[in-house]
């Protein structure tokens, strides 16, 4: 097979959660159709989600105080000197991967990020902006930094590789829990307040879920542990990101706001009831997977921000519409359609 381009690339991609979980089924691709491998460039805190990925080598962490100011100008520049022979592919689009662009001596590639446009949508919601960003989702965009034609986005649905020991600590763990029924896993949490359900919402859900005979935990890392619901089965702030993930894995299903973890259960194969609120499908992070459901309020005011942090002047309209029961209903269908569903 002539290449007209190296076969090990560095990735760079440092941003959120969501944003680092899209790029796994993206490199699953590119090392099925180009026999690619690879080195991830991210934040420290977000490398356990290559851990065990096929395509990838090695995973360069990157720390808050690296990635920052001058240390990061000298970072960069030691990151290239160790990469030489390698390409470069920047999914981050930011000053941060310029640094490295700038000091890279082989070959780069870049993804069309969209960036005006998603901006201009925000300011005026036009009929060809719209279609434009409806077109392709985020990990689309992010194959056409290779990529001639988008692939389809069922090729490029976000994977994480769990071991088997991870997948029995989780077992382990849900059994000294003391879950014996089938459960449902729920994140009432996102980075952006403005993109959360109302919490008495998620207490309102739980005794409707008990109720179909299923049982619950909650998953997520928030400044408020929900300390109000002293419960063994909430784990806020008590699991590891890859133990999250094994426990996400053994859920029915994920009960979640726009937010990381709602890709995470995608990536793990786990239906998604998702609620989106000041975001929409626009900006091109819609769940993806074969079962996944989203419900959202048809407003006028929506999407009103790009990533949640908007502050809103309706009372949160777009959130506080969505009735439990309404969730509840939707929950039960995925799972009914998933063969999830407790009989």
């Amino acid at each position: 097979m002539v290449r007209d381009f190296p076969d090990r690339w560095v990735v760079f991609r440092a941003s959120a959660m969501g944003d680092v979980a899209l790029t796994t089924g993206v490199l699953s691709w590119w090392h099925k159709t180009r026999e690619m491998r690879f080195t991830v460039v991210t934040r420290s805190a977000l490398a356990p989600l290559l851990a065990g990925h096929p395509a990838v080598d090695d995973v360069i962490a990157i720390t808050q105080d690296e990635i920052n100011g001058h240390d990061w100008w000298r970072k960069s520049r030691r990151i290239a000197s160790d990469c030489l022979g390698m390409g470069f592919i920047d999914l981050h689009r930011s000053l941060r991967s310029l640094a490295l662009t700038l000091r890279w001596e082989g070959p780069v590639r870049s993804y069309p990020k969209f960036g005006l446009t998603r901006r201009l949508y925000n300011l005026l919601p036009l009929g060809p902006l719209e279609r434009r960003l409806l077109a392709l989702n985020v990990p689309q965009r992010y194959a056409l930094a290779l990529d001639s034609t988008p692939p389809p986005a069922s090729e490029l649905r976000p994977v994480i590789h769990l071991s088997e020991h991870e997948t029995a600590s989780a077992s382990q763990h849900l059994a000294h829990l003391g879950l014996t029924r089938p459960f449902v896993a729920l994140h009432p949490f996102a980075t952006h307040p403005d993109k959360a359900w109302p919490m008495g919402y998620w207490l309102s859900l739980i005794p409707l879920i008990e109720r179909q005979g299923l049982d619950w935990i909650i998953i997520g890392k928030n400044p408020d542990h929900l300390e109000a619901l002293d419960d063994p089965r909430n784990l806020t702030a008590k699991t590891a990101l890859r133990e999250t993930c094994a426990l996400i894995a053994q859920a029915r299903a994920l009960v979640t706001a726009d937010s990381g973890p709602m890709h995470l259960a995608t990536a793990v194969g786990t239906p998604v009831v998702a609620l989106f609120g000041p975001t929409a499908k626009v900006w091109g992070f819609y769940p993806s997977g074969p079962f996944d459901t989203v419900l959202e309020q048809d407003l006028a005011c929506r999407p009103c921000s790009l990533h949640g942090t908007t502050s809103c002047r309706n009372g949160r309209e777009c959130l506080t519409s969505i009735e439990p029961e309404e969730v509840a209903a939707r929950l039960f269908e995925t799972l009914d359609r998933s063969g999830g569903l407790v009989r």
